[in-house]
């Protein structure tokens, strides 16, 4: 249960909850340094962020100034979070992986006066700018960088500071309505928008979540999506509330490696990030031989029947007992052995690996929000046991929601953002005149209770025959495939619908090693004969789970990985679709340039040859080159 001496309702009040009520917790915060954890206990936490406050006071930094963030998940985030919270100015946080054309736009357009970085990169690529940008007066690093001001500085200018009884004056006139925080959304096109949101808007929405799991104080929680982000941002506070110990992980390399070493009993992810770790218990259990890999392989199979709140007949729960003692208990031992949720967002979550895990005792469960509503909107409840596999849960206690004539998910309540910043027109074209922010979002309701998104209205698109394609859903059935990784639908004023592919390649490669083919790069990868029939089988499989209309026609396999770094997704990992139509606009040209004449003879003779060709698979016959 959540101790409730102290009432929360700006983000800082949370450093008097650790002070009253989380003081006997040994780590509230704890960050990796090399191969050491540097822990933080609740009283080295809230000193070192009331000292924090001192030194920006000590700067001159006042109420509604704007101090920017540009670093990865640490102990000393939240630090200067908080600390600039009590100094009545406004955090900007901003993500590591960005362009310097966006820093700078975002540096500019909120008029920073001081900016924090992590380490010696960030400060390489942010401190050239400390010179365009009027007003900007001051660059720190968190990490020590020869002959660049340390964070400790403002640490010490803290501990000098001649009237510390100031603070609480300051404090004391900060109400919850106040602007908070301006986070400038990545997108997917255009510039970003700065998003403000107040200390209702965060503390309403976190505090009301935080009741949606059992567990409490001294659990561990394992922190690697970016805090930048709104949705790490709040189940961090979302910890915090509860007494949570977070441990930080700066790097998606120390994550499972940091899985096996703390423990945790919670962490939150996106599904890209899930559907790696589930891939890597599949291909663990590739690697097996005989009887053991036939074994584990069932298990998977029982897993992928599991559903939350059903009635299982007793055959079935025997046999997910036996499969518990040979397997499920070894997949909990590789997340750490008391891993109890997974939080995912940002994206749907493919329904297979929320059972599988289900099923092994691990609760991957799903979330929905924007960083306009601060951030969720509807998340399931374990603790009330609404879960329903395939959804994003009930509606938020406290959150309006309903439906738009075309569908659209709109909502109203405490969550919902006071505005962009300096962009009154772009914020009345989001908020109606009721107060409901129109997410973009299109849904439907399960049951009455549950929330489905089935696509982004912005992103339907419609076929020449005037029959609408939602891709998203088309992509995540594609991408339950072991052979397709990534995958974006085209074929906007097309006669059909056709997907580029990015296979999975490094199941793929194994593939090819055991079938005997040489392949060993990417694009060798992509170009066998083998490669490319097997993914049609596989579409060719799941097109007969889709409308006629929504089946995937033709597509194209890249030998290109989509990432952030590489620029076809945002720092959240949602596919850039613009980005990607237009680095790919030959293939996609080429996809719709077959003559509709021929179309059927040709795929008549590709079918006859894909069935020889999976036949001589399956019966382990090798294939020539054609």
């Amino acid at each position: 249960m959540v101790k409730n001496t102290v009432t929360v309702e700006r983000n800082f009040d949370l450093l008097e909850k650790y002070e009253i009520e989380y003081n006997d917790l040994k780590i509230a915060l704890a960050g990796k340094k090399g191969k050491n954890w540097i822990n933080y206990s609740p009283k080295e936490y809230v000193k070192n962020t009331k000292l924090v406050t001192l030194g920006l006071l000590s700067l001159g930094i006042k109420k509604d100034d704007k101090v920017a963030t540009v670093m990865n998940n640490r102990p000393e985030w939240n630090f200067f979070d908080l600390g600039i919270a009590q100094t009545g100015a406004v955090h900007v946080p901003i993500y590591p992986t960005i362009s310097i054309e966006d820093y700078e736009y975002i540096l500019n357009h909120c008029e920073a006066k001081i900016v924090i970085v992590g380490d010696k990169n960030l400060y390489k690529k942010i401190s050239p700018l400390v010179e365009k940008i009027d007003g900007l007066k001051h660059i720190y690093s968190v990490d020590e960088i020869d002959q660049v001001p340390n964070y400790t500085e403002l640490i010490h200018a803290g501990e000098k500071f001649v009237n510390p009884e100031e603070l609480d004056k300051i404090k004391s006139k900060i109400q919850s309505d106040d602007l908070c925080t301006i986070i400038y959304t990545s997108g997917t096109t255009g510039v970003p928008k700065g998003v403000m949101l107040s200390h209702r808007n965060l503390v309403s929405n976190f505090t009301t979540h935080a009741y949606n799991h059992d567990l409490t104080e001294g659990a561990r929680a394992l922190s690697f999506l970016p805090l930048c982000h709104v949705y790490e941002r709040s189940m961090n506070y979302h910890f915090q509330f509860k007494g949570i110990s977070i441990y930080y992980v700066e790097n998606l390399g120390q994550i499972m490696p940091s899985i096996k070493e703390i423990k945790p009993h919670i962490f939150n992810t996106v599904p890209r990030l899930l559907e790696r770790i589930y891939d890597g218990i599949i291909n663990k259990g590739k690697t097996l031989t005989g009887i053991k890999k036939s074994i584990f392989f069932w298990a998977v199979r029982l897993g992928e029947k599991f559903e939350y709140n059903t009635k299982f007949s007793w055959c079935y729960r025997e046999q997910v007992k036996i499969a518990d003692k040979l397997i499920y208990t070894k997949w909990r031992d590789a997340m750490g052995g008391e891993l109890k949720y997974i939080v995912s967002g940002g994206a749907a979550l493919q329904p297979r690996i929320s059972r599988v895990l289900g099923v092994a005792g691990i609760m991957a469960i799903e979330g929905y929000g924007l960083t306009e509503t601060s951030p969720v909107i509807a998340v399931s409840n374990p603790v009330k046991n609404q879960i329903k596999i395939g959804t994003v849960g009930p509606i938020l206690p406290g959150v309006q929601m309903r439906f738009a004539e075309n569908g659209e998910i709109t909502c109203k309540g405490p969550n919902v953002m006071l505005g962009y910043y300096k962009e009154p027109e772009l914020t009345k074209n989001v908020i109606d005149e009721e107060g409901y922010f129109h997410t973009g979002d299109v849904g439907i309701l399960e049951r009455g209770i549950y929330l489905k998104i089935t696509d982004r209205k912005k992103e339907i698109f419609k076929l020449s025959g005037g029959k609408y394609i939602a891709p998203q859903m088309i992509e995540n059935k594609l991408k339950e495939s072991f052979f397709i990784e990534q995958a974006m639908v085209v074929g906007e004023n097309e006669k059909f619908a056709s997907a580029l592919i990015v296979p999975a390649f490094e199941y793929v490669q194994k593939w090819c090693e055991e079938k005997g083919i040489a392949a060993k790069t990417n694009n060798e990868i992509i170009e066998q004969v083998e490669v490319i029939a097997i993914i049609q089988a596989e579409i060719n499989g799941i097109n007969k789970e889709l409308g006629q209309v929504e089946a995937i026609k033709r597509q194209k396999l890249v030998a290109d990985v989509w990432s952030p770094n590489t620029g076809e997704m945002s720092p959240t990992l949602k596919l850039k679709r613009n980005v990607i139509a237009d680095k790919y606009s030959d293939l996609i040209s080429e996809i719709f340039s077959v003559n509709t004449d021929e179309r059927p003879k040709r795929r008549l003779r590709i079918n006859l040859s894909l069935a020889e060709l999976i036949n001589k698979m399956r019966n382990g016959n090798g294939i020539g080159k054609v």
